[in-house]
């Protein structure tokens, strides 16, 4: 039966994310276990891809192999590994099985097998249980077999993403460079948002027009700035940073420009700047909206005619230099107040690209905070951290006015503090809401509706005295979403659309608070 339904996804016209995801969802189903994994290898860290009966924050999560003592004997053998009940190794998914009552459980039978394309590794695939005993010997027998078709469907997903790249170069004149790019520059997300954002910076990336980062503080502004440069066919060359905000106003020219002996007092030998350092490639101008005016005149000559002139100079040279800028200002208000150049403005901005705050694509929200959580394990040397289900529900519904930067910096502050208080290292470590740092009055969906939220936050506090934190936030909860829902006029999409919180989200929620049962009864 399982060898018949793999056959049949393979030949299937599935997007390779169902594809992964079908065949996960069947190799569970079929031996019977808790969860089922498969793991891309990428440099020295497995990163997940499709995974199966495992919490959401685990597809944000990076595996050091160095790390994983399990995934790493997996990859060292061409067969499947099985460990037994009692082995003393880790497992890298402790506390991450999902079950019912929310609470960090065990792998107690695990089994796995590396993957191979071509005579070289792709990544593992991995089976997990909670209950001892339910691999045997024959089920890792039938892994070996089943590893196949498995390798197999990779490989159809992977024939398909080549194939999307040719069509993609071709119709760009994009070419690959073959530069390996740092999974420390990867951009963590799977909303639609992303998604799009992502595509219409690759699109952008294949032309030399100046493009204008636009964005609140803590997007990730210089991320995408990488990802813009790593799909350029300039990606060979530098990408060299620039933090416009920290330049002294008196030294702001000889570090973009550059300088010859003796321009001013210090000056003891020639020094090239910034835009030599990344002739070729792309420089990337971070809080341009900092540039002193005077420096704002001299960069405009440069963007115009491609050439510098080191302090001190009179002999000109040429640059070839891909322009990429980030802002949270707002630049045209700057020109509108005389603060910024207008002609200036017009030649960084011929391709604005506006970065949407974390709070418009809260499904991301998960996956970016498995990734800090793996992160401070790492760190902090913990054999596993998870989030509570309370927590991940404060999460959610924080409104992140610091964006992904808050995200991380929250996630840290809460992984330490949890440490604190006395916690084993070896133990599975949860993060409860009280680790988190934010109250429930912020824990709503969006800074324009923090009046209300306020509001409905002190008529809750009447009722909620006396009872624990988490019986008074899901009444917070309860009563800000149906409160919401009246507003919007009955609307479970506009509903969403208020509280700027994912529609799938908002049901799952509403459903889980009894919101809807209620609201189904007033009608």
């Amino acid at each position: 039966m399982l060898e018949e339904t793999l056959v049949a996804d393979l030949v299937a016209d599935l997007p390779s994310a169902v594809r992964l995801q079908r065949l996960v969802n069947t190799m569970r189903t079929h031996f019977g276990c808790s969860a089922v994994a498969l793991l891309q290898l990428q440099q020295e860290q497995l990163k997940p891809v499709a995974v199966c009966g495992l919490a959401s924050e685990t597809l944000g999560r990076r595996f050091m192999v160095a790390h994983h003592p399990r995934l790493a004997t997996i990859l060292q053998s061409r067969q499947p590994v099985h460990f037994a009940p009692d082995s003393s190794l880790p497992d890298p998914y402790d506390g991450l099985v999902e079950v019912q009552q929310g609470q960090p459980l065990l792998v107690h039978d695990c089994m796995g097998i590396s993957l191979y394309l071509e005579g070289q590794c792709w990544g593992v695939l991995t089976l997990d249980a909670l209950q001892a005993g339910t691999f045997s010997r024959l089920t890792v027998l039938e892994l070996q077999r089943f590893s196949l078709l498995v390798e197999a469907a990779v490989r159809v997903c992977q024939l398909e993403t080549e194939l999307r790249t040719v069509r993609f170069a071709r119709a760009n004149q994009v070419l690959d460079s073959g530069v390996y790019h740092s999974p420390a520059d990867e951009i963590i997300g799977q909303s639609p948002q992303l998604l799009q954002l992502l595509s219409e910076v690759k699109v952008v990336a294949s032309s030399d027009l100046p493009v204008l980062l636009l964005g609140e503080t803590g997007v990730g502004k210089e991320l995408f700035a990488r990802y813009l440069h790593q799909q350029s066919n300039r990606n060979n060359k530098p990408l060299v940073y620039i933090n416009c905000a920290a330049l002294p106003e008196s030294l702001a020219e000889s570090e973009l420009f550059g300088h010859v002996k003796g321009a001013f007092s210090g000056a003891q030998q020639e020094r090239s700047g910034r835009f030599e350092a990344a002739d070729g490639g792309t420089l990337f101008l971070d809080e341009v909206g900092e540039l002193p005016l005077l420096v704002q005149a001299k960069m405009l000559r440069v963007l115009q005619n491609g050439e510098i002139q080191r302090l001190g100079s009179d002999k000109s040279r040429s640059v070839n230099v891909r322009i990429v800028a980030a802002t949270n200002r707002d630049l045209a208000q700057q020109v509108a107040q005389g603060a910024f150049r207008a002609d200036l403005y017009h030649r960084l901005s011929v391709y604005p690209v506006p970065i949407p705050p974390l709070r418009q694509r809260s499904s991301d929200i998960a996956m970016l905070a498995g990734h800090f959580l793996e992160q401070n394990r790492s760190r902090l040397g913990l054999r596993s951290i998870r989030l509570s289900q309370d927590a991940q529900l404060l999460l959610l519904h924080y409104h992140w006015p610091g964006n992904v930067r808050e995200l991380e910096h929250v996630i840290s502050r809460a992984a330490i503090k949890a440490l604190s208080e006395g916690h084993n290292r070896s133990d599975i470590l949860t993060i409860e809401p009280r680790y988190l740092d934010i109250s429930p009055t912020a824990a709503v969906a969006g800074e324009h509706n923090m009046a209300a939220a306020e509001q409905v936050f002190s008529n809750t506090l009447v009722t909620a005295k006396g009872l624990p934190l988490k019986q008074a936030l899901q009444q917070f909860q309860r009563q800000h979403i149906e409160a919401a829902f009246k507003q919007s006029g009955g609307s479970w999409s506009k509903t969403a659309r208020l509280l700027e919180i994912d529609s799938s989200n908002l049901h799952k929620l509403a459903e889980k608070l009894g919101v809807k049962a209620l609201l189904k009864g007033q009608n």
